[in-house]
């Protein structure tokens, strides 16, 4: 196969409205997931580069037109990006299977809810009130509670979905007038790359946005330790997560962190007392859990399934997973791509062993596949597995696989269900599948997560709020509250007739 790396590598990094090679000349490959091929070199930032960026945000937030523009046109370049993604949506659809493995049909997706992400944050900001009117008991006090931007926001965005984390960041944040230095997954940062150009191309003032490609522990360190940096926010695993708390600490910047999950799926057994609901249940598992490879951290990895159904269910699932079609995610009629890199297909490799050492019981999958013209022998392939018969005490249950691996309980009462949904340290998501909707909402109300779905798995509502309870985050993302992640609150008290007040004497 010809060498696809493009010959000269890119200057990657964007400050103050200008594409900068790394300071240090240092420069990264991109590889395809589906082949381990390069097929881009970008730069590959530091500190220095981080500084760089930060310098300036800050300077375009002190000085720039962009925290002073009004809403309505704050909104309206929110909008053109919007267009300019709708139009550019194959390629970057395209481009977003090439850099993070999933199907070209996913990543198309993918855009079209950026876009929606752009088109809701400018119709949220544009239809708001100046202001929020306080009664002060007098008409001579004028009180009111505004809100303005934060300042200079650093967001540090994952590697499964690039540029969807990205636009919940970027949107919010440009919305409430703040200027911003992100930094995408450094092997997956080609379509976040691309969305800059894209802010340019609609009117952005120079150092708005800014960009460092680079690796967490100089670029993503320095970035959440920088004095000059108000606020930053974060998604991504738990323990980049607590660092990334840590290192903002001493400057007591304001801090949004969405981190793990560890998503229960339960299923009642009278959600399948039909055939539709019975299919309908299994097919949304599938989707749960296979999704981008289970590389979600809304990934509903666990069944929780009840005793009287689990093993019809389960062999269902079982069948259908070792259907899905892999291959490379540009590929006609492929289901599923494969995973992001070697050493996380190592990781979910570990996670089967030690599972299966514990005494699950493996119903399929539980290997690399054999390879085909659409799944090169070179890719981070991975087959669908369903592993039954777990427990809570087994790593695999407890902790986040990130891969296709979907494992399997059982419950008897809807006590129990829900006392096996809540055994998690993590909070972020889960569903409850019932044909009793009292029943279903009663156990949804008792699910400590922060999304609850009911008959159906993984759809999301910019409208909405996503985050999570315990060890998922501290931050809310999407809805009015990911508006108000990037805001501060300022009282401003007026009166109209001051008096003296005497206090003192003299």
């Amino acid at each position: 196969m010809a060498d696809r790396t493009e010959r000269q590598p890119r200057a990657t990094i964007h400050a103050d409205g200008e594409w900068l090679a790394a300071a240090s000349g240092a420069t990264r490959e991109i590889l395809d997931p589906a082949d381990a091929l390069p097929f881009a070199v970008v730069a590959e930032g530091d500190e220095k580069d981080a500084d760089r960026a930060v310098a300036a945000a800050r300077h375009a937030f002190d000085h720039g037109p962009w925290p002073r523009t009004p809403a309505a046109e704050r909104a309206a370049l929110l909008r053109r990006v919007a267009g300019l993604l709708t139009r550019d949506r194959e390629e970057l659809g395209l481009l977003e299977s090439r850099d993070a493995g999933k199907t070209a049909e996913e990543g198309r997706v993918d855009i079209d809810c950026v876009a929606d992400a752009f088109r809701y944050f400018a119709d949220l900001v544009a239809a708001e009130a100046p202001g929020r009117v306080v009664d002060a008991g007098t008409p001579e006090i004028h009180s009111v509670v505004v809100h303005e931007p934060v300042g200079v926001c650093a967001l540090i965005t994952p590697w499964n979905y690039p540029l969807l984390q990205a636009s919940w960041k970027i949107a919010p944040a440009l919305a409430a007038g703040n200027t911003f230095v992100i930094k995408p997954s450094e092997i997956t940062p080609m379509t976040t790359v691309a969305l800059i150009g894209l802010l340019a191309e609609a009117g952005l003032p120079a150092g708005t946005a800014n960009l460092v490609t680079g690796p967490g522990h100089t670029v993503g360190a320095r970035l959440a330790e920088h004095p000059d940096v108000d606020l930053v926010s974060f998604t991504g695993g738990l323990t980049s997560g607590i660092k990334v708390a840590q290192a903002a600490a001493p400057t007591v910047k304001k801090v949004a962190l969405e981190l793990g999950g560890k998503n229960p799926n339960v299923v009642f057994a009278d959600a399948c007392a039909t055939d539709e609901g019975f299919d309908t249940a299994v097919d949304q598992a599938l989707n749960a859990a296979f999704l981008h490879s289970g590389q979600v951290c809304s990934a509903g990895s666990r069944l929780i399934v009840e005793e009287s159904v689990r093993e019809r269910f389960v062999a269902e699932l079982a069948r259908r997973a070792q259907q899905i079609r892999l291959g490379r995610g540009t590929a006609d009629g492929v289901e599923c791509g494969p995973l992001v890199s070697e050493q996380q297909r190592a990781k979910v490799e570990a996670y089967v062993a030690s599972a299966l050492a514990e005494g699950a019981v493996l119903r399929c999958g539980g290997k690399r596949p054999e390879p085909s013209p659409e799944r090169p022998a070179t890719g981070w392939f991975y087959e669908p597995t369903v592993l039954d018969a777990c427990h809570r005490e087994m790593r695999v249950v407890r902790e986040e696989v990130f891969g296709p691996v979907l494992t399997v309980e059982t419950f008897r009462t809807e006590e129990e269900a829900v006392r096996l949904a809540n055994d998690t340290e993590y909070g972020l998501a889960g569903a409850v599948w019932s044909a009793d909707t009292a029943k279903a909402r009663r156990v949804a109300s008792r699910l400590r997560h922060g999304t609850v779905w009911i008959n159906d798995f993984h759809p999301y509502l910019p409208q909405a709020e996503w985050g999570g309870f315990g060890r998922s985050g501290t931050g809310r993302e999407l809805g009015p509250a990911g508006l108000a992640e990037y805001r501060e609150t300022k009282h401003v008290y007026q009166n109209l007739a001051p008096k003296p007040v005497r206090w003192f004497a003299g």
